[in-house]
């Protein structure tokens, strides 16, 4: 697995619920945000990805919530990419406050799907490396 990726968040009172708590639906905008600032930071951009005919996709995700975030709280979202020898990669990401406690972990199995054909390519590695500038950024 390659060392995580992280990015700097401050939770929105507007994100959170009646209890004052960061909405259970948020950390999986902080998981998406942190996913696409790593490809921006290796040098893939939406319009590369979709312009060679390819997308990733989302096929699992798993969100273990630990500790409430509250409006104002910094965290770091982390995001570390674990290649397997299949048509899927899983992306393990934390969810931590900056007095370390972790709020919450999230684990997603995704894809490179190819638009044309509408099924998984056989090595999103390989696609990643291709297209990036950084690619030691997914551990490749």
């Amino acid at each position: 697995m390659s060392e995580p990726f992280s990015v700097p968040v401050t939770v929105r009172g507007y994100e959170t619920d009646v209890q004052g708590h960061l909405n259970q639906s948020v950390y999986l905008n902080y998981a998406e945000h942190a996913r696409w600032s790593l490809l921006h930071a290796a040098g893939i951009s939406q319009s590369a990805l979709t312009g060679t005919g390819v997308g990733p996709v989302a096929l699992e995700t798993t969100i273990r919530y630990k500790r409430e975030l509250l409006a104002g709280d910094e965290v770091e979202v982390t995001c570390a990419f674990d290649w397997g020898s299949g048509k899927t990669f899983r992306i393990e990401q934390t969810v931590r406050k900056t007095d370390g406690t972790v709020a919450a972990e999230i684990t997603a199995v995704g894809g490179i799907l190819d638009l044309k054909e509408r099924r998984l390519v056989a090595d999103p590695a390989k696609v990643f490396k291709e297209l990036a500038t950084d690619p030691g950024l997914f551990g490749l």
